[in-house]
């Protein structure tokens, strides 16, 4: 391509337009125009604010690059941009009309709510530029000749721009889809923080006479479309639009996103505030038809500007919506969504909370045949099985997982409600084969159901142990095949959630096709497991609505059980609503004014990033950055590494701050040799870092197989995420009488201490780790065995005391 249709296409607005000799057209008038008027700072690649000139009738594949660009921006901006329409990339004024930058602006809305964010302001500026003729040093002569008098002729129509430092107009103008107002209620706080914290620099000079020309024109609200309001709609009239970005974090504005591919492609008619199509004729969608309809504007001014775009509509959002985003009435938990409880639901509402304190964290446990990953994928994905591991293909890890169908690492998994008890769909709604990521999910819920599939066979079963010690769960679902009898690693299961606490909810899968006679004997036998002194929990069918309501403040004594199948979605609806219905039971949040302290469960060495640690954030709360320093540990010697911690993700979500309750990755700014240390079991700690070797623990031998426990019998320890053996040095009996203990722990030989402990004794016990130091503290739980679960207690001491770490 030559030079000068390269200057062409780079100038010029609509090179569609083919050139009409004689006379000027409003787009050929603006591409003889010269941008070269700065009105705001030149763009950066990083940060928040994104400067475009035009958007005119995207295609698809386009509107998901300005998706991706948009969220970028936004995770740039901690949940906030900016968006500078009819600016070039050096800051200078593109020189459009009012009709086409409100024709970019709509688009990006659009895309915004897509993302599921919220236009919270939406300002038209004009008068920063205006025309001038430029003065012709040729004029015609009589002794011109005819070609130079036309060349002069042209030279006088050539025009030329020049700024204005007087009557600038800023005019709010009502967005698309929403009020305006920030769903929080903190607007110009938080507005000013992120100006602080990103150094976005405005024109005061600007934003004083905007305030000013609001303040004397009070009925500027709506579409300024007329000369009253001081937007002028006229093509001589330059205009750019600054439009501010927020992200909504939950689903409270809509029960669905609205499509890119809608946009791409139009459809049914819109429900918004920018045409009248939307109401009935009363004019009660915010004010903004009435206003339209006064000043004598229809909506075919509007797809005029759009080209189409407002001949769509956001999905689910019907009749019934009329414009307005944010759901009528629902009930959840017995409160309606609405009115001044919706308010207060929406104030309180941020990612960070949904994923600590609205979060409730599920251990799947079961034999090896009882369909636990089948379950997981179906109710993350919403997809039903095949019957021949479809649904159980999506959530694995691994590949032998995948040939052999056994689940050998614990896995956790997001499922999504709205405020309203909807379920999230799991799968993409443009690429049905592609899931959501984690982020998507936590983006769009109210409240959210993490599931940690754990291994069934017995031989991971050290691997479902530590998943079940150190996963944090609020509550258990343990699946029985239907068509056989309970085994012994379901009741060990069952053992295993008692000894730690967890309320359990019994699912019996594989329903479809299952004889009556087999799930009989299969309810029967387990209910007797069930009713064992040692568990001691009463079975509660589940078969409708009520029943959940019935049972769900009485976990602790009664055990909900349904009946489901994941071929025919047989009581999966029941399951979700129970799930959903789930209080949370572990109040991290009660834990953030105690020292951070960050479980360290898994280790990664990301390229260009460098040591980065998965884990749960169990107390406490800390803002990384370049000046957030922690200690790592404990190395094998007992000491701590001190680091920097310089990022941090939330469900795949860039933050800067994580808290209590939370699920998070840390990177770390880490020497080569340093991060050869890392290991799991590790802590995270901003202060007073410590390490030992002994511990006293109070614990109870469970009754079961024949088990005897005497001075250096050596286990294998539990207690959280630390996992490690240790033996017994010491061991002093509790209270024998009271407990009704057997009279005598002596043991019959001639040992001289001869303390032993069997199923059902309870005694004080010192350990000592074999093989390096640990990070512990008293009030920690432990669970000990030998092969099987023999015990379990409470550390109640260190000793020695705590030794400082180098």
């Amino acid at each position: 391509m030559s030079s000068t249709s390269t200057s062409t296409c780079n100038e010029s607005i609509d090179s569609t337009i083919a050139p009409v000799r004689g006379a000027l057209t409003p787009h050929q008038s603006h591409a003889k125009l010269k941008r070269n008027i700065q009105v705001v700072p030149p763009e950066k690649e990083d940060g928040n604010i994104e400067y475009k000139r035009q958007l005119h009738k995207p295609t698809q594949s386009r509107l998901r690059s300005l998706a991706t660009q948009m969220s970028y921006r936004l995770d740039e901006g901690l949940g906030y941009c900016i968006y500078y329409i009819g600016v070039e990339d050096d800051g200078c004024h593109s020189l459009l009309d009012y009709n086409t930058v409100q024709e970019s602006s709509f688009i990006l809305e659009y895309i915004a709510r897509s993302l599921n964010c919220v236009v919270i302001q939406k300002v038209m500026i004009q008068n920063e530029v205006r025309r001038r003729l430029a003065s012709s040093s040729s004029s015609s002569s009589p002794s011109s000749s005819p070609s130079e008098s036309d060349k002069n002729k042209d030279d006088h129509l050539n025009l030329d721009i020049e700024s204005t430092n007087n009557d600038i107009i800023c005019i709010d103008e009502d967005p698309l889809f929403t009020e305006g107002t920030v769903p929080n209620g903190t607007e110009e706080e938080e507005e000013e923080d992120v100006y602080k914290s990103r150094d976005i620099h405005m024109d005061e000079g600007k934003e004083e006479k905007s305030s000013e020309y609001d303040s004397n024109n009070t009925s500027g609200s709506g579409l300024g479309l007329e000369l009253g309001l001081g937007l002028v709609k006229d093509s001589k009239v330059f205009t750019r639009c600054e439009i501010h970005i927020r992200r909504v974090e939950t689903h409270l504005l809509d029960t669905k996103p609205i499509s890119l591919m809608d946009v791409a492609r139009g459809g049914k008619p819109i429900v918004s505030s920018s045409c009248d199509s939307h109401c009935d004729g009363d004019g009660d969608s915010n004010g903004v038809v009435e206003n339209e309809k006064t000043n004598g504007s229809t909506s075919t001014d509007v797809e005029a500007v759009t080209g189409g775009m407002s001949n769509m509509q956001i999905n689910g959002a019907g009749e019934e919506g009329k414009g307005n985003l944010k759901p009528d009435t629902a009930k959840s938990n017995g409160d309606t969504i609405g009115g001044e409880e919706s308010k207060s639901n929406t104030e309180k509402s941020s990612i960070g909370e949904t994923l600590s304190a609205r979060n409730i964290r599920v251990a799947v446990v079961g034999n090896v045949d009882a369909g636990k990953s089948t379950l997981i994928g179906t109710l993350t994905t919403s997809c039903l099985d095949d019957g021949r591991g479809r649904s159980r293909t999506t959530i694995m890890k691994h590949r032998h997982e995948i040939e052999s169908g056994r689940t050998s690492t614990a896995t956790t998994h997001l499922m999504g409600f709205r405020h309203t008890g909807e379920p999230i769909a799991g799968r993409d709604s443009i690429r049905t084969n592609k899931r959501k990521s984690e982020d998507e999910i936590a983006r769009e819920s109210y409240r959210i159901v993490t599931l940690m599939d754990l291994a069934g066979h017995e031989k991971y079963l050290k691997t479902t142990i530590h998943g079940v010690s150190s996963g944090m769960a609020d509550y258990s679902m343990i699946l029985v095949n239907s068509r056989h009898p309970p085994t012994h690693m379901t009741q060990h299961h069952l053992n295993l959630c008692c000894s730690f606490g967890i309320p359990t909810i019994i699912v019996f899968t594989k329903t479809d096709g299952c004889p009556e006679h087999a799930m009989k004997t299969s309810k029967d036998e387990l209910f007797k497991l069930l009713r064992a002194p040692d568990v001691g929990r009463r079975p509660f069918a589940i078969r409708k609505e009520a029943d959940i309501a019935t049972c769900i403040g009485k976990l602790n004594s009664l055990a909900p059980v349904i009946d489901t199948s994941c071929v025919t979605g047989d009581g999966l609806n029941l399951l979700r609503k129970l799930l959903f219905s789930l209080p949370k039971r572990r109040r991290h949040e009660k834990k953030v004014n105690r020292a951070f302290e960050f479980l360290v469960e898994d280790i990664f060495n990301v390229p260009g990033v460098g040591a980065v640690v998965s884990g749960f954030v169990n107390a406490g709360e800390l803002t990384v950055g370049s000046h957030c320093n922690v200690y790592v540990g404990p190395t094998d010697d007992g000491s701590f590494i001190k680091t920097v911690a310089k990022s941090a993700h939330i469900a795949r979500i860039n933050t800067a701050h994580v808290t209590s309750g939370q699920s998070a990755c840390l990177a770390f700014a880490l020497k080569k040799e340093d991060r050869l240390k890392l290991r799991r079991g590790m802590v995270v700690l901003k202060e007073s870092p410590s390490s030992t070797r002994h511990f006293d623990a109070e614990i109870c031998v469970l009754k079961g197989e024949g088990t005897t426990i005497r001075q250096s019998y050596q286990a294998y320890v539990h207690i959280l995420n630390v996992r490690q053996s240790a033996f017994a040095r010491n061991i002093e009996i509790v209270n024998t009488n009271a407990l009704g203990l057997p009279p005598s722990h002596a043991a019959h030989n001639d040992d001289d201490d001869g303390i032993v402990l069997r199923p059902g004794s309870r005694a004080k016990v010192r350990f000592e780790f074999a093989q390096r130091p640990e990070y512990i503290r008293p009030g920690m739980r432990m669970l000990f065995r030998d092969g099987r679960v023999r015990g379990v207690g409470i550390i109640t001491g260190i000793v020695p005391p705590l030794q400082k770490a180098n």
